[in-house]
This record gives C-alpha cells, structure tokens and sequence, in this order.
C-alpha cells in the first residue's frame, strides 16, 4: 500500500525524464554553437565537477541564475581549451541563446509536472529528495512547485548525496512512514533507483534520453514510465 512518494528533481520534474547532459547539449546543437558532442560532454562534465567542488552557485540563485552559471562555465572551458574560436560578441551571443533555449524547455516540462504533482498531492503527502546546490527551495517557488511537498531533502543541506541510500531514509522520515509504503519517483537509475530499493522504498523508473547507452536491469523499478502523467 502506497502512502506517500519522494520526487526527485533533477531530471525528472524539469526535463521530463532526459539528462542533463543531452538537454543542454541539444540546445548546443540548435543554437549552432560549433563544437562536437565529445568536446561538449568534456566541458560538462569539467562544468559540473566545478561546481561540486566549489560554492559557485548561492542559495538565493534561481534556477535561471543557476543554469546561466553553469553553461558560462561549459562554455569558457569550451573556450580556454581550444574547442570554440569565439570572440566576446559570439560568446555572449551564443551563452544567452543557449540560457534561454533551454529554460523555456524547463517552464515547459514544470509545468507538465505541476500539472500531475497537483492531482498526487490531493491523495498523497510528498517530498522532495534532490542532489542541489543549496538553493532547490528558490526553485521550487521559481515553478511553482514548493507547495505539493511536505518538506524537502537537499544533499547540500543535509550532507548526504545519491546514490548513499540513506538520502531517501531522510526522505521516509521526513513522510512519517515506513519504507515499503513510499514510493521514490526519479530518471536515474544509478543514483535513484538502486539506493531507493536498497532503502526499501518501492520505485519508478522515469526513464528517458540517458547519458550514455549503459542497459539496466529493468526488472529491479517497480514500475517504468515515459512521461509523468503516467502515475495517475
């Protein structure tokens, strides 16, 4: 019996299952910006160890804040190695038509989102679990989201990250209730699915674009859905 679920963020409320990686890097592709994929995934991946490792991005940061971080540091590394001849009019240029490319497909997917999160939360108590920077409250408020969760479980916050599994017993304790009657909804199989069965937790696979072409043993979800709207 299902009595309450935990949502990630990250890939499954803003991009509607698909990674981080290949949203930003078909916005890359849209916008024209010069560079092979295997440049590009090398500047994410520089882009989001920085900002693991450094206090960049402030709790007060919306999340358009935050995405224009992010991608200004992709593309300085773009840059700095070599990768992207730009000059300062092409960099801003190609910096801002990135920004806005994807953020308006984040309204879009939050939107869906709310949509869905608004009918669960009429019948179930809900909370967050996220890997953010601090700043995930700002963000929810940012889509309006902040009001369907019960609390909010915030890796910054709390000094726990996915995949530890103990991230998601925060999140059951959190719901006052047992494992086995949560239900953990999130796009990552490796830092979502796994430590939420290994917590006890039942779950949803929101399976999408993935990173890279890695197969899963789609037996371990409870349940595999392709868009939101499917766990109603």
């Amino acid at each position: 019996m299902i009595k309450g679920y935990i949502f990630d963020f990250g890939g499954t409320l803003d991009t509607a299952g698909c990674h981080w990686g290949q949203m930003l890097w078909h916005a890359y592709q849209r916008q024209q910006i010069p560079v092979s994929e295997e440049q590009f995934r090398e500047a994410y991946v520089y882009a989001e160890r920085t900002l693991g490792r450094t206090p960049i991005i402030q709790s007060d940061y919306s999340f358009h804040k935050t995405l224009e971080v992010k991608i200004r540091i992709e593309m300085e590394y773009l840059c700095t190695s070599g990768a992207w001849q730009a000059d300062e009019a092409e960099f801003t240029r190609g910096h801002k038509a990135v920004l806005e490319d994807v953020y308006s497909k984040v309204v879009e997917v939050t939107s869906h989102s709310r949509e869905v999160l608004s009918q669960l939360a009429a019948s179930y108590p809900m909370v967050l679990v996220s890997n953010f920077y601090g700043n995930i409250s700002h963000v929810l408020e940012e889509f309006h989201l902040s009001e369907f969760f019960k609390d909010i479980v915030e890796s910054a916050v709390v000094g726990v990250r996915k995949p530890d599994h103990r991230i998601f017993l925060l999140g059951v304790e959190a719901l006052g209730l047992k494992p086995e009657e949560c239900i953990v909804v999130g796009d990552s199989f490796y830092k979502d699915i796994e430590p939420a069965k290994k917590a006890g937790c039942q779950a949803v696979w929101f399976k999408g674009e993935g990173w890279t072409e890695q197969q899963y043993d789609e037996t371990l979800p409870d349940k595999i859905i392709t868009d939101l709207n499917q766990l109603l």
